[in-house]
């Protein structure tokens, strides 16, 4: 799986994509509330009928089994949230914020703090010495062979994949983002605030109508489920075969945007529920563009479907990706330490 992308974003020859993608990027209020309606309200009908199965003595497994539905529901909610944190899914920037923490409690995400980090991974994707700004850790192989006995092996424990996928959801979701980061602004600990006091809120009420079990039974699969999926796309999206990635004095955003995020080509119920993230190329090279026009950008500009795409089957060859060979310009699996 490599991004061949026909000498597109390099050099002299890259194109105005600013320019090119700039019609692409007006939002458009009737597609938005369409959007609103066909996310956020199956997911709340969903709710309705999980209460259901669970008070009327239901097998659990057919309240597991909507969970999974639902959890499609979260998933295409937070990219809502998403496009609300880079300001395009609707015109007006009030709108885009209040959206934004709304999507954001359902999601169990605070706003503030998530659209800066996410602005920062978009300013520092692809680039080894801006790291650690919204993305997945990653160590080259150098770092790696320096690191002590202990930081080796907690990466390894990080990078596998019952851990990245499996406590990672929780970690991510459910905790950590329950805190504003070590020197955080004053918006970021008031949003943070604001969607605890929120989920307390909900909580309370639960407590007080449906029963705490009910609601946990509910909510907990459903979330996780999201968020698993949710890190597996953002993972796939810049942890490949052949991605690119460069030292500060090299880097290219446009060759970071086109060889550094995948297009990941989605049967199409499930570009639907990821609300056309797996253009992934396409967002970075304009992040202002509404996930409700990506397709459209891509359809119409050839020199964008240049890109080899992974698919549902071929992203699963990602999955053991952890180390970055500067000298190769390649990511490796652990397993290829010997050979290098």
């Amino acid at each position: 799986m490599d991004t061949a992308t026909s000498g597109a974003g390099r050099g002299a020859t890259t194109p105005n994509w600013s320019q090119i993608l700039a019609p692409y990027g007006k939002p458009n209020q009737q597609k938005a509330i369409w959007q609103i309606v066909t996310s956020i309200g199956p997911y709340l009908l969903l709710w309705a009928i999980m209460i259901a199965t669970m008070q009327a003595g239901l097998p659990y497994i057919v309240t597991l089994a909507l969970a999974v539905v639902a959890a499609g529901f979260v998933i295409r909610t937070f990219i809502i949230f998403h496009d609300c944190c880079h300001g395009s899914f609707f015109a007006s920037r009030d709108a885009n914020r209040i959206l934004g923490t709304i999507t954001g409690i359902l999601t169990f995400t605070p706003y503030e703090p998530w659209r800066l980090s996410h602005a920062r991974h978009h300013a520092t994707a692809g680039n080894l010495d801006r790291r650690g700004s919204g993305d997945v850790y990653t160590m080259t192989v150098a770092e790696y062979r320096a690191a002590p006995w202990w930081k080796r092996w907690g990466y390894r424990a990080f990078r596998h994949p019952l851990v990245m996928f499996g406590l990672g959801p929780f970690f991510s979701f459910v905790l950590s983002q329950r805190f504003a980061r070590s020197g955080a602004e004053r918006r970021e600990h008031v949003s943070v605030a604001l969607t605890n006091l929120a989920l307390l809120a909900v909580l309370g009420i639960a407590w007080a109508t449906i029963g705490l079990r009910t609601y946990l039974l509910i909510q907990m699969p459903v979330i996780l489920i999201a968020a698993m999926f949710g890190i597996w796309l953002f993972y796939v999206q810049h942890q490949f075969e052949g991605v690119y990635w460069a030292r500060n004095e090299t880097w290219d955003r446009a060759r970071a945007a086109i060889e550094g995020s995948s297009y990941y080509k989605l049967p199409r119920i499930l570009q639907w529920f990821t609300g056309n993230i797996g253009l992934h190329h396409i967002h970075h090279l304009r992040a202002t563009i509404p996930n409700y026009n990506l397709q459209a950008a891509y359809d119409d500009i050839p020199a964008l479907q240049t890109v080899k795409p992974p698919t549902l089957g071929s992203s699963l060859k990602c999955l053991g990706l952890a180390l970055y060979d500067e000298t190769h310009g390649q990511l490796l699996r652990f397993s290829a330490l010997k050979r290098t």
